[in-house]
């Protein structure tokens, strides 16, 4: 076994050398080959892999996106070789196990971004979704060492059982072969107008000057003959006698002159007859071709309209057994959806009765603090009073409810409480001072039977006070009142 072995790589091949004195890998296009070491070459060409990825829409629309990816490893970059030279290029590339690994990352990018796009913008911005899908795509496969070379994403395929872009493509025959129907039936219209109308004013200029040419043609020959008799009549008259010549001759002439006038006016007026009743033959035959023609454009809408609503019928019984079968799935999707609102709607509500709490708080700490101002504002006025007054309590409260009108208050409530009042004035007396007795001992037990009798004698006329002033009774064990006497 040789000790040492020179390798050199092909134009698409690097060599990669692992073993003694080699922490990693190490690549090369030539190298030297030592023992312990192990050299393996792995092909950097490209390889195109086809898929057809089955994705839906965000409408729950199945399709199929048939695509190409040219991948291979990124040679420009050394640690991105180095990935693929650990990941991959042990595996043969053309292997399943490397494009069900492509094809995973691949799908998976698609059906993401296709779940958050509906299928009008899928298909009007296949650009931008493929740039979208690319730029997914590469991110993924750039922990592999693989870069995106070229690919190519061709037109989405409905699938089986899901006719959604050919019901898409009839639409758009059927509009199409509709709008060709209307615009020839318009095309057709305005020719036959545009010929009849030619057609009448070329009848109409023709008339025109033939009545020109037969009133010129009148004219001159109506002069012609004038100059003619003139002649005849001067010779005749220069014959016989000049003065009754030329007398007879001025009046023929005024006689001629005055036939003349009258054929004239004559053929003007049955000129002008002519052309008004040739006119308005030409007129009524442009009004018939005009109703002819509004009557086959009404014939020709009526049919195409007729067409269109059969055409529409068929389409709207396609598109409610199509909305028919999306139903179930619309249901579905639109529970998951009311469940997912339900779970906003609740974080909404913790997040706003948060914010609440936070903003309660907030008023209490601001209303703490005007109401703190607020006492050190008076704290500093009283003291400011007290110093003007030199200290002296007594003063600075007298002028404190003064300035309150607390003086002014007490006075007012005083007066409210007496307003209205009926005071009685009674006296009683508890009858004579003197009573009959002999020693001192009498004397002090008398004087305490007084007292006695007094306090006892005071009791009606105040229990009748109150009963007057409150119409309160005193209770049943102590008496009952008797009525005054009238």
């Amino acid at each position: 076994m040789a000790i040492i072995s020179f390798k050199v790589a092909s134009a698409s091949e690097y060599l990669a050398i692992t073993g003694w004195g080699i922490n990693d890998i190490r690549l090369a296009k030539k190298a030297w080959v030592f023992i312990g070491q192990s050299c393996a070459r792995f092909d950097v060409s490209p390889v195109n892999y086809t898929f057809k990825v089955e994705a839906m829409s965000s409408e729950k629309l199945p399709f199929i996106l048939p695509a190409v990816f040219t991948i291979g490893p990124q040679t420009d970059d050394v640690e991105s070789l180095i990935r693929y030279a650990r990941l991959i290029a042990p595996c043969d590339k053309n292997s399943d196990h490397v494009k069900d690994l492509v094809q995973g990352v691949i799908e998976g990018e698609t059906r993401v971004l296709a779940a958050a796009m509906t299928m009008e913008e899928i298909f009007k911005g296949t650009k931008t979704f493929k740039q979208e899908v690319f730029g997914k795509v590469q991110l993924e496969l750039n922990q592999f060492g693989l870069v995106i070379y070229n690919a190519n994403v061709k037109q989405l395929v409905d699938v089986k059982n899901h006719e959604y872009f050919s019901y898409l493509g009839q639409k758009t025959q059927q509009e199409a072969a509709n709008q060709a129907k209307v615009d020839v039936a318009e095309a057709r219209m305005k020719g036959e107008m545009g010929s009849k109308e030619r057609d009448g004013r070329t009848r109409q200029n023709a008339a025109k000057i033939d009545a020109e040419t037969k009133a010129y043609s009148k004219q001159r020959e109506g002069e012609g003959s004038k100059a003619e008799a003139k002649v005849q009549t001067e010779v005749m008259l220069f014959q016989v006698e000049q003065e009754a010549a030329v007398a007879a001759a001025n009046a023929q002439l005024a006689v001629k002159k005055a036939e003349w006038l009258c054929q004239a006016k004559v053929a003007d007026v049955e000129a002008a007859k002519a052309i008004a009743i040739r006119d308005s033959e030409l007129q009524l035959e442009v009004e018939k071709k005009n109703a002819s023609c509004q009557t086959e454009k009404l014939k020709a809408e009526l049919l195409t309209r007729a067409t269109v609503n059969y055409e529409i019928k068929v389409q709207e019984a396609n598109w409610e057994l199509y909305r028919k079968q999306k139903v179930a799935e619309a249901a579905l999707y639109e529970q998951e959806r009311q469940a997912e609102g339900q779970r906003a709607i609740a974080e909404a509500n913790f997040f706003t009765l948060q914010q609440q709490a936070d903003g309660a708080l907030y008023a209490k700490q601001k209303e703490a603090e005007g109401i703190l101002s607020i006492a050190e504002a008076q704290g500093v006025y009283l003291r400011t009073i007290l110093e003007a007054l030199g200290g002296d309590y007594a003063a600075m409260r007298d002028f404190l409810m003064i300035d309150g009108g607390t003086y002014k208050e007490m006075a007012r409530i005083n007066a409210e409480a007496v307003k209205g009042l009926n005071p009685k004035i009674s006296i009683w007396s508890n009858g004579s001072e003197v009573a009959g007795g002999g020693g001192q001992g009498s004397s002090h037990v008398s004087s305490a039977m007084r007292d006695m009798a007094g306090v006892y004698s005071m009791l009606p006329p105040l229990f009748g006070t109150v009963q007057e002033q409150t119409g309160m009774l005193p209770p049943p064990w102590m008496g009952k009142l008797e009525s005054p006497a009238n």
